[in-house]
């Protein structure tokens, strides 16, 4: 006879504890939250009760998981800028530095192998953002946390010159605005170039702005 549910989160009910039974719950949810999210509708898809009918769980389930809908948006895109960072940060850190146009394409290819392998992660994290409020406030964050990243490697190259940290933060501020509107004219289908194309320009154009960031001559 199958034990009931217990506040012991360490029983099992069918065979499986209460917290892996509501860690599934969550992942399905969150499941949802990126297909909905990362559809065609984006934000505007994602409803309690929709995400509900696609899970296939009652709202008692999601409020198990998520204080609302709100919530729940910022865990999925959260969770897609996780990966994110993560596959950029292997690239770079897995390249020798002193070879910076190396470094800068497998950059670019790794978040371009994201969005590829993936096309909903790459609504999620650039086309979301432009038609909701909440997520556009936190995509802010991210912005600059790829910023930093940036930083960080047009401090490294030019045979270990350290450039001025004004002119870094001014440059990494400018590529992250240029790459960003890069990938998404690229998403959404208005600049229609190859990943092979966009990978090259991107690299090009990470690499002609490195003398930006170096100090003005007096």
């Amino acid at each position: 006879m199958a034990s009931s549910a217990v506040s012991s989160t360490g029983r099992t009910w069918a065979g499986s504890t209460l917290d892996a039974r509501r860690d599934a719950r969550r992942a399905r949810l969150l499941a949802v939250g990126l297909e909905l999210l990362g559809g065609p509708e984006g934000a505007a898809a994602v409803t309690v009760r929709s995400v509900c009918r696609h899970a296939k769980l009652t709202d008692r389930y999601f409020y198990e998981s998520f204080a609302d809908r709100d919530e729940l948006l910022l865990a999925v895109y959260d969770e897609v800028a996780e990966q994110a960072q993560r596959v950029l940060v292997e690239a770079v850190t897995s390249t020798p530095p002193e070879t910076p146009d190396a470094v800068a394409r497998a950059a670019v290819r790794a978040f371009l192998g994201l969005l590829t392998d993936d096309p909903r992660k790459g609504r999620v994290l650039l086309l979301a953002p432009m038609s909701d409020p909440l997520l556009s406030q936190h995509a802010l964050r991210l912005q600059l946390a790829f910023g930093e990243l940036i930083r960080i490697q047009l401090a490294s190259v030019d045979g270990g010159a350290q450039p001025a940290p004004v002119e870094q933060r001014l440059t990494a501020s400018a590529l992250i605005g240029a790459l960003t509107q890069l990938f998404i004219r690229w998403l959404d289908g208005s600049l229609e170039v190859s990943p092979a194309e966009l990978a090259d320009y991107c690299v090009r154009l990470l690499l002609t702005s490195v003398p930006l960031a170096r100090p003005r001559t007096p």
